[in-house]
């Protein structure tokens, strides 16, 4: 599809319906992402989408937050991007904000063992068929096969944080170590934009020096929530440590059972896991008025997703005239191997979370076949996994 004949409208709406559809975490959403902008409306081709998930995966940030965003820069520049940042976002972000007032409410329904049990496998499929298309993409020799297959193997044992970064890295080493073309490497004019770096920058200064001074709950709440977003590389699970320590452990602003239940309730939303930060913001400021409340689940959503939207405003850019140069273009190849690899395991992690029990490895294997046939939207398929799950509660 060219992209100056993309409706901004038809693609927000089709952004909305990944937001609405997209459960599970990161590499769920790549699932979506695949099916929805690749597969039905080819706003890019997998290879791109894959590139993405690769320099996502190495920058600080909610990484499928980022690739969304990114893949709305491509079509449109910045503007498109952040309103595609806002209608990804938002939905999630206002429903946590709400949740944030009923959460007395919410253990007695259980709803992640009960009406939600099925989103687990499901969100599988989608991963699984994910991997399944970016391995056919990406696996074009014996070198590419063993990137793919090492590292689902090392990202399998080792769940660190530099361990994606890195294993990306050496993919893409390895890419440039096994070619035999001429003249990979030459000078290209960059122009980066350097105002969303020192924007970032600042902010991370600023708001650290001036919680110091200035004693506000609201301006903690951005501070910490800003850290968050780009001390984390992998997604949203990787931060709930950085959040319980703070939150719970040492300012006491909510007991261990209401930080888990919300982050329960946020497995079975659709849009970014991030959104808890939403919850989370709002239970640290419910002392104050309702008003307080909502600001502070709105100043911590803000905060999360902040630094890492202005990293890829910064770095997008730039990636798309460093991938003319041949060197980079080559290394690609094995950095993509590599992402498809931690895609393709993500879906075995996942599924040993969910449990291999009969019927959610039936409802693993219909999600799959329903979306090789390219015949069900993403949507109706979630909402069935929901109604199924309460039917057989």
């Amino acid at each position: 599809m060219s992209h100056h004949q993309v409706k901004w409208k038809t693609f927000l709406k089709d952004v909305m319906i990944c937001s609405l559809g997209a459960y599970g975490g990161p590499e769920a959403h790549y699932g979506v992402f695949t099916d929805q902008m690749v597969t039905k409306k080819n706003y890019l081709d997998e290879a791109e989408l894959v590139e993405l998930i690769a320099l996502t995966g190495i920058l600080p940030g909610p990484s499928s937050t980022q690739t969304i965003t990114a893949i709305g820069y491509k079509i449109g520049g910045p503007v498109l991007a952040f309103l595609t940042l806002l209608v990804w976002a938002m939905p999630a972000i206002l429903v946590m904000t709400i949740l944030s007032f009923i959460y007395r409410f919410l253990s007695n329904f259980n709803l992640d063992a009960q009406g939600l049990r099925y989103i687990g496998p499901m969100a599988v499929g989608f991963i699984a068929v994910a991997g399944y298309k970016i391995g056919l993409k990406v696996i074009k020799n014996h070198w590419t096969l063993a990137l793919f297959i090492g590292a689902g193997i090392i990202t399998y044992f080792f769940r660190s944080f530099w361990v994606f970064p890195l294993v990306l890295i050496i993919g893409g080493i390895v890419a440039v170590l096994k070619s035999n073309e001429k003249d990979l490497w030459y000078h290209v004019k960059l122009n980066p934009p350097w105002r969303y770096f020192v924007i970032f920058l600042s902010l991370a200064i600023g708001l650290f020096v001036l919680n110091i001074v200035v004693d506000h709950q609201l301006l903690y709440l951005l501070e910490s929530f800003y850290r968050y977003g780009y001390l984390v590389i992998g997604g949203g699970q990787v931060v709930i440590p950085y959040m319980y320590t703070d939150l719970v452990d040492v300012y006491q602003y909510m007991t261990a059972q209401e930080f888990l239940t919300g982050f329960g309730i946020v497995q079975g939303m659709p849009g970014p896991m991030f959104s808890f930060s939403a919850y989370a913001g709002g239970l640290a400021a419910r002392e104050g008025t309702q008003i307080f409340q909502v600001a502070g689940a709105l100043v911590a959503g803000i905060g999360i997703f902040l630094p890492g939207t202005l990293l890829i405003f910064f770095i997008y850019p730039i990636w798309e005239r460093l991938k003319s140069i041949k060197g980079i273009k080559v290394s690609l190849s094995g950095v993509t191997a590599v992402a498809g690899g931690l895609i393709a395991v993500a879906a075995i992690r996942l599924m040993q979370s969910t449990g291999f029990t009969l019927d959610n490895i039936i409802v693993l294997g219909v999600t799959i076949l329903l979306l090789l046939t390219k015949k069900v939207p993403a949507p109706l398929i979630v909402f069935s996994a929901i109604v199924l799950g309460f039917i057989l509660v």
